[in-house]
């Protein structure tokens, strides 16, 4: 049986192969690397090519949730022909029925600018509406006709004060004579502040801020 160790030359050659193979293994490793940091590249990009084309769409599905507009082409026809501004006529809408169809108070005020129908006769026989039904108060064009009709009406009725007028929309007129006869005895005007009705003072500051934002958010779609 031979004894002879191995020579240098042959324990070197087991040596290199490891070597080699190690080196196979890191380049491996080093491809998988690089392959996976470009996934995640291409991932990023695309994540953000995504987000750079919907975020319009986001914004513009946050904004229809936060301040609705329906029927923009009403209230820039009704704004046009009863010299309002759109954005007003928007922002009642807004404060009265959030751009909701269909919708009745328990004062039985109906539709997108909730018109009781007492108010809506007396429209109708102002305006002419000699056809005119309560049930019509439920169609769009009707209901928003008959409300900037209305507006129109308080405009000329009160010099155009607007926060007059909206507080008139909501508490009716008589109670805006009073007021403005007090204020008028007490040698003051009568601004949102002095309003009696706490209910009648966030309608009218709801309905001017949501003006402003109309404005700001919708000038294109209402003409302005």
């Amino acid at each position: 049986m031979s004894t002879r160790t191995a020579t240098p030359a042959a324990r070197r050659r087991p040596a290199a192969a490891s070597r080699r193979a190690s080196a196979v293994t890191l380049q491996r490793r080093a491809r998988v690397r690089r392959r996976r940091i470009g996934a995640l590249l291409m991932v990023a990009l695309l994540a953000a090519g995504a987000a750079f084309v919907l975020r319009p769409l986001f914004h513009h599905a946050v904004r229809e949730i936060a301040l609705p507009l329906r029927h923009e082409d009403i209230i820039r026809q009704q704004a046009r022909d009863k010299n309002l501004d759109p954005a007003l006529i928007a922002g009642v809408i807004y404060a009265e029925s959030h751009f909701i169809d269909g919708r009745t108070s328990s004062a039985g005020a109906q539709g997108l600018m909730q018109i009781t129908p007492a108010t809506a006769q007396y429209i109708a026989n102002k305006s002419g509406g000699t056809a005119f039904r309560v049930s019509d108060l439920g169609t769009p064009q009707v209901n928003i006709a008959y409300g900037a009709f209305y507006l129109r009406y308080l405009m000329t009725r009160y010099g155009d004060d607007v926060p007059l007028v909206l507080a008139a929309y909501n508490a009716g007129e008589g109670n805006v004579d009073r007021w403005i006869a007090r204020a008028r005895a007490n040698d003051h005007a009568l601004d949102v502040g002095a309003i009696p009705f706490g209910e009648t003072r966030s309608y009218v500051t709801k309905v001017l801020d949501a003006r402003k934002e109309y404005r700001a958010s919708y000038r294109s779609e209402l003409g302005l």
